[in-house]
Protein backbone atom coordinates (compact mmCIF):
# COMPACT_ATOMS: atom_id res chain seq x y z
CA UNK A 1 0.00 0.00 0.00
CA UNK A 2 1.17 3.62 -0.65
CA UNK A 3 -0.22 6.31 1.12
CA UNK A 4 0.66 10.02 2.42
CA UNK A 5 3.35 10.43 5.13
CA UNK A 6 1.94 11.89 8.60
CA UNK A 7 2.85 12.90 11.40
CA UNK A 8 2.33 9.90 13.44
CA UNK A 9 4.68 7.74 10.85
CA UNK A 10 7.69 9.09 13.51
CA UNK A 11 8.43 6.16 16.03
CA UNK A 12 8.22 3.60 12.56
CA UNK A 13 10.37 5.41 10.02
CA UNK A 14 12.87 6.11 12.59
CA UNK A 15 13.01 2.41 13.54
CA UNK A 16 13.05 1.54 10.00
CA UNK A 17 15.41 3.62 8.82
CA UNK A 18 18.09 3.03 11.72
CA UNK A 19 17.84 -0.70 11.37
CA UNK A 20 18.55 -0.06 7.81
CA UNK A 21 21.37 2.65 7.72
CA UNK A 22 24.26 0.23 6.06
CA UNK A 23 21.71 -0.49 3.66
CA UNK A 24 20.81 3.20 2.83
CA UNK A 25 23.59 4.19 3.14
CA UNK A 26 25.54 3.94 -0.21
CA UNK A 27 22.32 5.53 -1.88
CA UNK A 28 21.44 8.43 1.04
CA UNK A 29 21.45 12.02 -0.35
CA UNK A 30 24.10 14.30 2.21
CA UNK A 31 24.85 17.42 2.44
CA UNK A 32 27.66 19.09 0.59
CA UNK A 33 30.35 21.50 2.58
CA UNK A 34 29.34 24.48 3.10
CA UNK A 35 25.43 23.81 2.53
CA UNK A 36 22.71 24.36 5.04
CA UNK A 37 22.37 21.45 6.91
CA UNK A 38 19.61 18.73 6.65
CA UNK A 39 16.45 18.19 9.29
CA UNK A 40 17.49 16.73 12.54
CA UNK A 41 15.23 15.21 13.49
CA UNK A 42 12.14 13.46 11.95
CA UNK A 43 9.44 16.05 12.54
CA UNK A 44 11.25 18.71 11.17
CA UNK A 45 11.67 16.41 7.82
CA UNK A 46 7.45 15.83 7.83
CA UNK A 47 7.76 19.19 8.47
CA UNK A 48 9.39 20.54 5.98
CA UNK A 49 8.47 17.80 3.25
CA UNK A 50 4.48 18.07 3.99
CA UNK A 51 4.98 22.56 3.97
CA UNK A 52 6.56 21.82 0.47
CA UNK A 53 3.79 19.46 -0.30
CA UNK A 54 0.89 21.82 0.62
CA UNK A 55 2.55 24.39 -1.82
CA UNK A 56 2.51 21.77 -4.76
CA UNK A 57 6.15 21.27 -4.80
CA UNK A 58 6.49 17.65 -3.70
CA UNK A 59 4.13 14.55 -2.38
CA UNK A 60 5.46 12.41 -0.01
CA UNK A 61 4.45 8.50 0.56
CA UNK A 62 4.86 5.71 2.49
CA UNK A 63 5.27 2.31 1.94
CA UNK A 64 3.49 -0.58 3.61
CA UNK A 65 3.48 -3.79 3.44
CA UNK A 66 0.91 -6.11 5.81
CA UNK A 67 0.40 -2.62 7.72
CA UNK A 68 4.51 -2.57 8.15
CA UNK A 69 5.77 0.41 7.05
CA UNK A 70 8.80 -0.41 4.54
CA UNK A 71 9.99 2.88 3.01
CA UNK A 72 8.86 5.69 1.04
CA UNK A 73 8.42 7.26 -1.84
CA UNK A 74 9.06 11.00 -2.71
CA UNK A 75 7.97 12.88 -5.78
CA UNK A 76 9.83 15.81 -5.63
CA UNK A 77 10.74 19.11 -7.89
CA UNK A 78 6.99 19.47 -8.76
CA UNK A 79 7.00 22.05 -11.83
CA UNK A 80 4.13 23.22 -13.31
CA UNK A 81 3.34 25.66 -16.45
CA UNK A 82 4.69 24.68 -19.46
CA UNK A 83 6.84 21.65 -18.45
CA UNK A 84 4.15 19.73 -15.49
CA UNK A 85 7.22 17.15 -14.49
CA UNK A 86 8.29 16.10 -11.47
CA UNK A 87 11.20 13.70 -10.11
CA UNK A 88 10.66 10.61 -7.94
CA UNK A 89 12.93 9.40 -5.23
CA UNK A 90 12.41 5.97 -3.23
CA UNK A 91 13.79 3.67 -0.45
CA UNK A 92 12.72 0.49 1.01
CA UNK A 93 13.92 -1.40 3.97
CA UNK A 94 16.24 -4.16 2.87
CA UNK A 95 13.79 -7.18 4.01
CA UNK A 96 11.43 -5.56 1.27
CA UNK A 97 13.92 -5.67 -1.05
CA UNK A 98 13.61 -8.00 -3.88
CA UNK A 99 9.98 -8.85 -3.78
CA UNK A 100 8.57 -6.19 -5.78
CA UNK A 101 7.25 -3.73 -3.07
CA UNK A 102 9.51 -0.79 -4.66
CA UNK A 103 8.45 -1.57 -8.58
CA UNK A 104 4.88 -1.98 -7.67
CA UNK A 105 5.03 1.20 -4.75
CA UNK A 106 6.46 3.61 -7.66
CA UNK A 107 3.82 2.60 -10.64
CA UNK A 108 1.05 3.12 -8.12
CA UNK A 109 3.02 6.90 -7.45
CA UNK A 110 3.22 7.52 -11.34
CA UNK A 111 -0.12 6.50 -11.97
CA UNK A 112 -0.95 8.93 -9.74
CA UNK A 113 1.20 11.75 -11.05
CA UNK A 114 -0.30 11.28 -14.13
CA UNK A 115 -4.07 11.03 -13.35
CA UNK A 116 -5.19 12.70 -10.05
CA UNK A 117 -1.81 15.49 -9.97
CA UNK A 118 -2.05 16.12 -13.94
CA UNK A 119 1.38 15.73 -14.61
CA UNK A 120 2.87 14.50 -18.31
CA UNK A 121 6.68 13.41 -17.33
CA UNK A 122 8.32 11.65 -14.45
CA UNK A 123 12.12 11.50 -14.09
CA UNK A 124 13.97 8.76 -11.94
CA UNK A 125 17.78 9.38 -11.50
CA UNK A 126 19.42 6.43 -10.30
CA UNK A 127 23.67 5.94 -9.41
CA UNK A 128 24.61 3.48 -11.97
CA UNK A 129 26.21 1.55 -9.08
CA UNK A 130 22.65 0.90 -7.67
CA UNK A 131 21.54 -2.43 -9.41
CA UNK A 132 18.30 -2.72 -7.32
CA UNK A 133 17.16 0.86 -8.05
CA UNK A 134 18.13 0.16 -11.88
CA UNK A 135 16.19 -3.23 -12.03
CA UNK A 136 12.80 -1.78 -10.72
CA UNK A 137 12.98 1.15 -13.27
CA UNK A 138 14.03 -2.12 -15.84
CA UNK A 139 10.63 -3.56 -14.44
CA UNK A 140 8.68 -0.47 -15.05
CA UNK A 141 9.76 -0.03 -18.77
CA UNK A 142 11.42 3.56 -18.20
CA UNK A 143 14.00 4.20 -21.00
CA UNK A 144 17.34 6.25 -20.06
CA UNK A 145 17.30 9.60 -21.34
CA UNK A 146 20.34 10.94 -20.53
CA UNK A 147 23.54 10.84 -18.00
CA UNK A 148 24.06 13.28 -15.36
CA UNK A 149 28.15 13.50 -13.77
CA UNK A 150 28.56 14.27 -10.35
CA UNK A 151 24.48 14.95 -10.30
CA UNK A 152 23.99 14.69 -6.69
CA UNK A 153 26.05 14.73 -3.55
CA UNK A 154 25.12 10.93 -1.88
CA UNK A 155 26.95 9.13 0.68
CA UNK A 156 29.89 12.32 1.18
CA UNK A 157 30.55 13.01 -2.28
CA UNK A 158 29.34 14.18 -5.94
CA UNK A 159 27.74 10.88 -7.89
CA UNK A 160 26.92 10.41 -11.42
CA UNK A 161 23.34 9.23 -11.82
CA UNK A 162 21.54 7.72 -15.07
CA UNK A 163 18.51 9.48 -15.53
CA UNK A 164 15.48 7.47 -16.69
CA UNK A 165 11.66 9.30 -17.85
CA UNK A 166 8.43 8.01 -18.65
CA UNK A 167 5.51 10.70 -20.28
CA UNK A 168 1.96 10.07 -19.64
CA UNK A 169 1.61 9.38 -24.01
CA UNK A 170 3.99 6.89 -22.87
CA UNK A 171 2.14 4.64 -21.08
CA UNK A 172 -1.77 5.20 -21.92
CA UNK A 173 -2.82 2.00 -19.84
CA UNK A 174 -0.58 3.43 -16.54
CA UNK A 175 2.65 2.19 -15.26
CA UNK A 176 1.15 0.03 -12.54
CA UNK A 177 -0.76 -2.16 -15.73
CA UNK A 178 2.57 -1.89 -17.31
CA UNK A 179 4.24 -3.72 -14.58
CA UNK A 180 1.81 -6.11 -14.03
CA UNK A 181 2.02 -7.31 -17.59
CA UNK A 182 6.12 -7.34 -17.52
CA UNK A 183 5.63 -9.85 -14.81
CA UNK A 184 3.69 -12.09 -16.34
CA UNK A 185 5.95 -12.09 -19.21
CA UNK A 186 8.40 -13.72 -16.81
Amino acid sequence: MVRSLRKSDADQWQSVRARNQDWLRPWDATVPPGAAPRPSSYKMVVRSLLHQARQGLCLPFVVEVEGRFVGQVTVSNVARGSAQWASIGYWVAAEAAGRGVAPRAVAMVIDHCFGQVGLHRVEICVRPENTNSLRVVEKLGLEQVGYAPRFLHIDGAWRDHRIFAVTVEECPEGITTRLQTHQSHQ
